[in-house]
């Protein structure tokens, strides 16, 4: 009988379902409250998360290459490449499979996007991606 749990561990590895979680170094102010909800919402939904205070979030945007249009209040970095702003999980989880984009983002603070929910407004966003030669596209709207 031992073997009928690993040929069950094979089936769910082999089926994906027994991955392993992605890891996201976000990097936050340490007075920013939206900022950990959106963390809260990225643990919700399967990542793990480790989390850094920064004091100087400018130095930090700009050594990661996260253009000022693009900028929001956190930064995060998942397997290289950035995740600026209140972007969904589902969106980062699918970064991984861009190896075109170098990074994605959500200017600003859009009200009702994660980390930003405030009762039932929602303000229209979008994911924006930004290419290794800079150049930005679309990759959902919420």
């Amino acid at each position: 009988m031992p073997h009928k749990h690993l040929i069950t561990l094979a089936l769910l590895a082999a089926t994906g379902v027994a991955q392993a979680a992605q890891t996201i170094d976000v990097y936050r102010d340490p007075n920013c409250g939206c900022c950990k909800q959106w963390i809260g919402h990225l643990r919700d939904n399967g990542l793990t998360v480790n989390d850094h205070v920064e004091p100087n979030m400018s130095a930090v945007k700009q050594r990661l290459g996260v253009a000022p249009r693009l900028a929001s209040c956190h930064t995060g970095v998942i397997e290289g490449k950035f995740v600026e702003g209140h972007v969904p999980a589902e969106q980062i989880k699918l970064l991984a499979k861009r190896d075109d984009l170098k990074g994605i983002a959500v200017p600003g603070m859009p009200m009702g996007s994660p980390g930003m929910e405030m009762g039932d407004h929602k303000d229209a966003y979008q994911v924006i991606g930004v290419t290794a030669e800079d150049k930005e596209e679309v990759v959902a709207s919420y």
